[in-house]
């Protein structure tokens, strides 16, 4: 059954008219948008204890502290408004409202403004209990505003607002609805590309899951996670970072996988345009590689997620299957130099499709979208199949009508050969590991890292059978 879709004014009377609900709102940046929907619709008294908006600087750091940074358009700042306000709340109407369910409501957010060089983003949180004895919890959300006036861009915030705490208060047990009602009146306006969510209440959730629900749901086409589970924001670690992508199905992770991500990045921060103090790795999976057996399974997602943080990765999950879409969405974090390392086959595989899809008249605008100047493409060698041959970036069969630009690429390295592998691994392959896992038998040990195999094995991942573990331990 298809769910019911409130407007915004609805949502917020009725958390107006419930009467245990209790809360303070504090927003910086885009006036008191979220409130203001609060107030409009009536009943507010009983919801609002305290709304605020110390747009002034130094007002802010009086009452927060000052950000090491600089920057009041931050995760950290918005914790330190949640903080501040939620122990506020509990510390002065906690013995005279107790069987309230506090809440703290805050965000900090750029709109755009009058000559466009702010395009419009910001980070929310709320704070909120489910039930008065119990220890709070926290959601906390990054977006990204699409409109193209301030007032519009005002407007969705205070819509996302009430969205949130709809959701929260009514959607806690039901996450993907919870997730999916967060553009509710938003369609087109607004991206979320970083979603937390965690507390007393939420202890089984996995906010990896949640990140995939972001791509899967279509709130954003890129999220986030690091090696500890947790999801993070790229404009929190990768602003004018020099950056290497490394993209594949590590399904399970190999010793393959393992020395491309090694060599390349080794071969990345050797080069004399990058700061290698100032650079980052990151592993790359894409709705489309996890759909390559059908649909989308979630253990499946998160035995590739479990072993990808093993090897303490920061992952990202996208829906950019073609790789200009992950560079344009990188852009706004102002990269000096990316790396996006790739196999030979799929190098190949983007060439045939590039030229085969494209008329001769697209084909410098289509590669010219690819090929950044900024950018560069990290080529892993593979065995010809039947054949003792390497496939490298320099012998592969290029179809005739694009040879020329390929050579141009060539010439002025922005297609390389990734030097330094592994030439003892390259008969593993990902695929083949994973029957063997399936088949119980032992040799896929040997072929991957030795942090892989133990996780595997004790978590009984990707179908590693159960028994073998009792019969083991």
């Amino acid at each position: 059954m298809a769910r019911q879709i409130l407007e915004t004014e609805q949502k917020a009377l009725e958390i107006n008219l419930n009467q245990n609900i209790y809360g303070t709102f504090s927003e910086i940046g885009a006036g008191q948008e979220v409130a203001r929907y609060f107030f409009q619709v009536g009943a507010a008294a009983g919801t609002i204890a305290k709304t605020m908006s110390a747009y002034d600087k130094i007002f802010s750091d009086k009452i927060y502290g000052v950000e090491a940074t600089g920057r009041y358009v931050c995760e950290s700042r918005l914790y330190k408004m949640l903080d501040h306000e939620f122990d506020l709340l509990q510390g002065r109407l906690r013995t005279e409202r107790p069987n309230s369910t506090f809440f703290a409501f805050a965000d900090t957010i750029a709109a755009i403004n009058y000559s466009r060089t702010i395009k419009g983003n910001g980070w929310l949180g709320l704070r909120f209990q489910l039930h008065p004895d119990n220890e709070f919890n926290e959601l906390v959300l990054h977006a990204r505003m699409l409109d193209k006036n301030n007032q519009l861009q005002q407007q969705a915030i205070g819509i996302l607002g009430v969205n949130m705490i709809f959701a929260c208060f009514h959607y806690h047990n039901e996450l993907d609805t919870l997730v999916q009602s967060l553009l509710d009146g938003l369609e087109g306006r607004v991206k979320i590309d970083m979603i937390r969510l965690k507390g007393t209440d939420f202890q089984e959730v996995d906010n990896r899951l949640l990140c995939l629900r972001l791509v899967e749901y279509g709130l954003t086409d890129v999220a986030m996670f690091g090696a500890d589970g947790n999801s993070v924001h790229p404009s929190e670690f990768l602003y004018k970072k020099h950056l290497m992508v490394v993209r594949g199905s590590f399904r399970p992770p190999t010793l393959v996988n393992l020395d491309m991500i090694r060599k390349s990045f080794d071969q990345f921060r050797e080069e004399d345009e990058v700061d290698a103090r100032k650079s980052f790795l990151l592993t790359e999976i894409t709705l489309d590689n996890l759909r390559a057996s059908g649909g989308i399974d979630d253990k499946d997602f998160l035995d590739r997620a479990d072993l990808l943080c093993e090897l303490d990765q920061t992952v990202i999950v996208s829906n950019c299957e073609e790789h200009h879409r992950l560079i344009r969405y990188l852009a706004d974090y102002k990269i000096p130099t990316m790396g996006i390392v790739i196999g030979a086959r799929q190098l190949l595989e983007l060439m045939n499709e590039k030229y085969y899809q494209n008329t001769d008249g697209e084909l410098l605008e289509v590669f010219g979208k690819l090929f950044k100047k900024h950018v560069r493409f990290y080529v892993y060698p593979a065995m010809q199949e039947g054949s003792e041959e390497l496939m490298t970036a320099e012998n592969l069969p290029i179809p005739e009508g694009v040879k020329f630009l390929y050579k141009h690429l060539l010439d002025n390295n922005q297609i390389v050969n990734i030097g330094k592998y592994n030439p003892n691994i390259l008969h593993i392959f990902s695929a083949s590991v994973l029957q063997m896992i399936n088949n119980d038998v032992d040799e896929w040990e040997k072929m991957v890292p030795r942090k892989v195999a133990d996780a595997i094995k004790e978590k009984c991942l990707f179908g590693y059978p159960s028994e073998r573990l009792e019969f083991e331990y």
